[in-house]
């Protein structure tokens, strides 16, 4: 088995080892935000979340679960692909209350694509993985049309799956474009957040070798170039997660999972061309992020959740609930997903 294997099946399992308090932490300053639970009938471990509005949103996870509320959260709908119970889904993109793409990951045939246009009566697997070296862990669309699905390194660089039909049929890009892989580097499948875009650009984050690396491409995938960042790095660590807003503003968290109280630089920010790690970071591991406003950015994790209201400077925790994945919509409406059927809504 490798260490990769290992990984995706430890994530999945460390969820149950975390206490699931909901109780709000202290913050300093103004009023602290609250996680508010839904009701998902469902203990699958949801890393896949897209929110489309403050009614409608899909959860992807494990035991090919995927659900879809259009009542803001009062009633999910088991929507699950038939025949998909085997697989981990890590990664929804959704449009819509009727259209949405999920990915599942895993070594060859696991890693697959399915899409729906009926808000999910009914699948259809549009790309499954026939290469056993392949490992797809996240998925982002740059528009409804076009978007990019990432595989951990194969023949020692990274490889892109892309589509320009709105997930109907992908093709496996050429691999010229992309600079070469570190030694042991790889992308985390944790909350479907390690490939993000926006303003026309798309970015992956990386760990597991000497440096944990952000690649940016302004050409839908074709070409990348790649920066290192200040994150520590190692065969469990480096950014679990990217946030990118249309300016190009950018913030980074991670840490390592099998160390979960314990990131010291687990959170950076995009300054410029360079990478630079928070003034006040989270302290612990987080394997979600996202943007709420133009300067308000909400990290969560295993142990907590943390919000910055600087653009990723200086955090402070305001919640210690498990966690996985983090989304926010163009509303104003924040939802968090995680372990045992776990999701919520933001209140202020």
């Amino acid at each position: 088995m490798t260490l990769k294997r290992k990984l995706s099946m430890v994530l999945a399992a460390s969820a149950v080892l975390v206490a699931a308090s909901t109780a709000p932490a202290a913050a300093s300053g103004g009023h602290s935000p609250t996680w508010r639970l839904t009701d998902t009938g469902s203990t699958a471990q949801f890393r896949g979340l897209a929110p489309v509005s403050s009614r409608v949103a899909w959860v992807a996870g494990s035991g090919g679960t995927i659900l879809r509320t259009v009542d803001g959260g009062r009633h999910w709908a088991d929507v699950s692909p038939a025949g998909a119970s085997d697989l981990l889904f890590r990664d929804i993109e959704a449009f819509d209350s009727r259209t949405a793409v999920a990915v599942s990951i895993g070594e060859g045939e696991a890693s697959r694509v399915y899409a729906t246009t009926d808000g999910g009566r009914s699948w259809r697997e549009t790309f499954r993985n026939d290469d056993p070296a392949a490992f797809y862990d996240c998925m982002t669309f740059l528009d409804r049309k076009h978007g990019l699905a990432l595989s951990d390194p194969v023949g020692g660089k990274f490889r892109i799956l892309a589509t320009a039909d709105g997930g109907r049929s992908w093709t496996v890009r050429p691999t010229a474009g992309m600079p070469p892989a570190l030694t042991g580097e790889f992308a985390f499948a944790a909350s479907g957040t390690c490939l993000v875009s926006a303003g026309g650009k798309a970015l992956f984050a990386t760990g597991g070798g000497a440096t944990a690396r952000v690649f940016t491409s302004r050409d839908a995938g074709r070409s990348w170039t790649v920066a290192g960042t200040p994150v520590p790095s190692g065969p469990t660590a480096g950014i679990y997660s990217l946030a990118v807003r249309p300016s190009g503003e950018a913030i980074a968290v991670g840490g390592d999972y099998n160390a979960p109280t314990a990131a010291p630089d687990g959170a950076a920010y995009l300054h410029g061309r360079t990478w630079k790690i928070a003034r006040t970071v989270p302290g612990e591991y987080r394997s979600g992020s996202a943007w709420a406003s133009r300067r308000v950015a909400l990290a969560v994790g295993p142990t907590g959740s943390d919000i910055s209201r600087d653009a990723g400077r200086t955090w402070t925790r305001f919640d210690t609930g498990n966690f996985d994945a983090v989304e926010c919509t163009s509303d104003g409406s924040c939802w968090a997903s995680g372990p045992t059927g776990r999701v919520a809504r933001l209140t202020h």
